[in-house]
């Protein structure tokens, strides 16, 4: 099949793996990214395959750094982590995978934080409807209802 690009499939690979060396990517980002420079067809699938050979792409290390990071610096619970590799095409396998990257010890801590957050910024004097919204603003955020609740029936305990 012919490209239509001006870059031929050396000067494709070559962008790529700046690209993937960068941060790590998933493989729907690169084939989105080789689509945007016109390259298609076997010059596409043979830089994919290339890139994957030379350990630029790796789903399972890009789902890993996907949950770390965006359950470190973002907050995110393992449903909208989930949800969003999903979103990713990224396999139920790597996915099982980058959430075991994430430590039960430090979810549960994280999960009092932002408890503790939200509770300074509600103004809310009734505790039934202040928990809702806290239980709310962390289902939101994408962490599972019966922890949530958990912690929250642990907190009302320990006053």
């Amino acid at each position: 099949m012919a490209s239509y690009s001006n870059l031929s499939e050396e000067e494709a690979l070559k962008k790529m793996q700046k690209y993937c060396a960068y941060q790590d990517r998933c493989h729907q980002e690169v084939r989105s990214k080789l689509l945007s420079l016109h390259v298609y067809g076997d010059e596409l699938e043979n830089v994919m395959m290339l890139l994957i050979q030379e350990r630029f792409l790796d789903e399972e290390r890009f789902a890993k750094s996907f949950a770390r990071g965006k359950f470190r610096i973002k907050k995110w619970g393992k449903i909208r982590i989930v949800k969003e590799l999903k979103r990713k095409a990224i396999s139920d396998y790597c996915i099982k995978k980058g959430l075991a990257e994430i430590e039960d010890d430090d979810y549960h801590q994280t999960i009092r934080q932002l408890i503790t957050k939200k509770k300074l910024v509600l103004k809310e004097k009734n505790e039934f409807i202040r928990n809702k919204k806290i239980a709310t603003f962390l289902q939101n955020k994408g962490f599972e209802s019966s922890i949530v609740w958990d912690i929250i029936k642990e907190e009302i305990k320990k006053k």
